[in-house]
């Protein structure tokens, strides 16, 4: 009798969306222990134009999806924005990066900030620096993340960990 084929772990990008300083990272669960892959931020310098921004974002999204295979994405959902101009910005870039995760055909999950941090420390209403003091705990790292790239591992680590522990109402939704 053949013995069953072992799944591979799921590997989980974490996304950290905006038009000029997006946070991308690629986690993987074996079991309990969770190694990140790789983490970056996609950078888009000021006087890029717009349109410019959104393709290459799109771009370096699509190259970073084939060479790593993640399962699925975790992104983080939209929050209350005050400025306008800012939130216009942060849907562009957003609606950019579910373009080129939907070409690659992965679902994606949204999770409130609350929720990340939450997963994270333990604490929904934890500061950026405590997020990435765990981070560098959690996934054993040697030099703690920039920021953005934090809160793209943040994201990852939260998915992984929701998607084994919470069902019904708190289970993750696919946007």
């Amino acid at each position: 009798m053949n013995a069953p084929a072992r799944q591979p772990a799921p590997r989980v990008m974490g996304l950290d969306t905006s038009l000029r300083s997006s946070g991308v990272a690629v986690v993987q669960a074996r079991g309990s222990i969770l190694e990140a892959i790789e983490y970056c931020v996609i950078r888009n310098p000021p006087a890029r134009p717009v349109s410019r921004c959104l393709q290459h974002l799109s771009q370096s999204l699509a190259d970073i999806i084939r060479r790593l295979e993640p399962d699925a994405v975790a992104i983080e959902g939209v929050f209350f924005c005050k400025n306008v101009k800012t939130a216009l910005a942060l849907g562009q870039a957003r609606g950019a990066a579910l373009a080129a995760i939907a070409a690659a055909g992965l679902p994606v999950y949204e999770y409130p900030p609350r929720r990340v941090k939450l997963a994270v420390t333990g604490y929904g209403a934890a500061d950026k620096d405590q997020v990435r003091r765990m981070i560098v705990a959690l996934l054993r790292l040697r030099d703690e993340p920039q920021e953005d790239a934090a809160d793209a591992l943040a994201i990852a680590v939260c998915h992984l960990h929701g998607a084994t522990r919470f069902h019904g109402a708190l289970a993750p939704k696919e946007i």
